[in-house]
């Protein structure tokens, strides 16, 4: 069943947990007993379509090297089963829909977020090298390129192969962790106690840190 709920989603459909009772040739009771619901069986066959990143490790010691690594392994997995991904993009922004509106009922929602803990084992290096701060800033910062969104964004917008847009997101990480380490080395870390803000005491550090930027390129 779960090869079939993969098979139609990867045709371009969003299949029902009945859609694939009927597809596979068995009966819903089944189906529904290994499924109880159409979030459920879209989670497990997006699971099954990341199976391999699930396990990605890397050898290397270097933060940066390490990203570089897990997109270089990842964005072909992810390219190769793109409807899945987008027939679970498609089903969470109509329960976040539903759910605005009171409407999603007891319903259970899918869960998203397989990369954040991917992109912190690839960042483990830069524990304890930057402030928690900064270490939470490159995470999130990194979870913009990695993924399917981002995927949909370079595709369709920008009209990029899988290659371009794998390559596009190398750049973009390089450049992220890479401004990270430089800022640390820097000094340039802003801690949780000043906050966002920008005074006059910090602004030196920004200099600094931009023209270590301009060395680093």
């Amino acid at each position: 069943m779960l090869e079939t709920a993969v098979r139609l989603m990867q045709s371009g459909v969003t299949p029902s947990v009945s859609d694939v009772a009927e597809a596979a040739e068995v009966s819903r009771a089944t189906a529904y007993r290994y499924f109880p619901s159409q979030a459920a069986m879209i989670q497990a066959a997006v699971d099954e379509a990341l199976g391999p990143i699930f396990g990605w490790a890397s050898a290397s010691r270097d933060a940066e090297r390490r990203v570089l690594e897990l997109i270089a392994f990842s964005y072909p997995r992810m390219a190769q089963y793109e409807a899945t991904h987008r027939a679970a993009l498609l089903l969470a922004l109509r329960q976040w829909a539903e759910r605005r509106a009171g409407t999603l009922g007891t319903e259970a929602p899918i869960v998203r977020g397989n990369r954040k803990a991917l992109l912190r084992n690839a960042l483990a290096p830069l524990q304890g090298t930057v402030s928690g701060q900064a270490f939470d800033k490159v995470e999130q910062s990194l979870s913009l390129i990695f993924g399917i969104e981002a995927i949909i964004v370079l595709r369709d917008i920008w009209g990029l192969d899988g290659e371009e847009a794998r390559e596009v997101a190398v750049w973009a990480a390089h450049a992220l962790v890479r401004t990270a380490i430089v800022e640390a080395a820097a000094g340039d870390v802003v801690s949780p106690a000043q906050g966002s803000s920008e005074n006059a005491a910090s602004r030196p550090r920004r200099k600094s840190s931009d023209a270590a930027v301009r060395q680093a390129r």
